[in-house]
């Protein structure tokens, strides 16, 4: 998975429009003749996907894959549209921020932002998934003292290099990293770059497991600090428990758990609510970006894809990204400089939305 690693029985996920698989998802047909009709009753019985436009942080439960949390909003919205910024593992719970519609087009946005999470290492083993998945390749019988453990967090701290787990995503060669290690290989993962703004031992609960809170960078693997640790206490170590409590613009105070987003909408069905009381408006996503309101006209020309210039004493002082809006609704995302406003996304919000209070 994207920061936490790649879970091997898992195939790669990516975060714009993914095409989910609905095999165990799917929704029975409504309408048309009880013992169908051919393929002529098939296609009336069949629901018309709508266009849906916003953000959902699901609060994924462990157990489930990134792939079937957007299988399962994507029946639940009966949306055109659904991909997710950043996989989480079936291991693991939390933030799954999931873009509906166009908001897919500020998954990056998304997935370049900081993440935090808090999760538990257990000692005296390492495993070949580097979590509790795993099969044992390292067993130790040295347990790290509290004392022993803050004296290494700085080491891992900053701007750190990390070696991808043997399960990820990464490709070698053109193979999935976690398929050349399902059949048994050894691949030569190299070192990276990575960011960690913070790790912080929260708890000690016992001397065989502890507890962290990490924030981090895009492309780190929370799984590998974990490894990592291991080694250099000398006792080795893997995940056992992980919760992402952030993930750019969102955090928990976000997210909804699976059973509230299925109630919310059993009563939207019943006319009792509508499902755009679930959704979070695709602006969100550009939280850390500039704000720009354009006069209608600008905004037409916008809309065609040509170029805007901004003149005169109330010109912007801007330069770089900025998303644009025309009477408090998002138009387009656009590079400004040297007083040229030049069009990159137009967004076309014609459909569901979310509710007025939510901006």
């Amino acid at each position: 998975m994207s920061p936490t690693g790649q879970n091997p029985a898992n195939a790669p996920q990516t975060g714009e429009s993914i095409a989910a698989d609905q095999n165990n998802f799917s929704t029975p047909p409504n309408g048309g003749h009880p013992h169908g009709k051919g393929q002529r009753g098939q296609r009336q019985q069949k629901r018309e996907r709508r266009d849906v436009h916003g953000w959902v942080v699901l609060d994924k439960p462990v157990g489930m894959t990134s792939t079937q949390a957007v299988a399962v909003l994507k029946r639940l919205f009966n949306a055109k549209r659904v991909g997710h910024a950043g996989t989480l593992d079936p291991l693991a719970s939390g933030g799954l921020p999931i873009a509906l519609g166009e908001a897919t087009k500020t998954v990056p946005f998304v997935m370049d932002g900081r993440k935090r999470y808090r999760f538990t290492v257990q000692w005296g083993e390492e495993r070949d998934t580097d979590d509790s998945e795993g099969r044992p390749t390292q067993t130790s019988d040295a347990r790290p003292t509290p004392e022993a453990i803050q004296a290494v967090l700085p080491q891992f701290s900053g701007t750190i290099l990390q070696t991808p787990p043997q399960f990820s995503a990464i490709k070698i060669q053109g193979e999935r990293a976690y398929d050349l290690a399902r059949d048994g290989e050894t691949v030569a993962l190299q070192p990276r770059e990575v960011e960690i703004h913070e790790l912080i031992l929260v708890d000690q609960p016992d001397s065989g497991h502890s507890v962290f809170e990490a924030e981090c960078g895009k492309g780190t693997y929370v799984r590998a600090l974990a490894r990592d640790m291991g080694r250099l206490l000398g006792c080795y170590g893997h995940i056992v428990a992980l919760r992402r409590t952030q993930c750019g613009p969102f955090d928990e105070a976000d997210m909804i758990p699976l059973a509230e987003l299925e109630a919310l909408c059993d009563r939207a069905a019943s006319g009792e609510g509508s499902l755009a009381d679930a959704l979070l408006p695709v602006e969100t996503a550009l939280d850390d970006i500039p704000a720009l309101a354009v006069t209608r006209a600008d905004a037409a020309r916008l809309a065609r894809g040509q170029a805007v210039l901004l003149r005169g004493r109330d010109a912007p002082i801007l330069n770089g990204t900025v998303y644009v809006t025309v009477g408090g609704r998002l138009l387009a995302l656009a590079e400004l400089g040297n007083g040229e406003l030049i069009p990159k996304r137009v967004f076309n919000l014609t459909g569901l939305v979310a509710s007025p209070d939510r901006n």
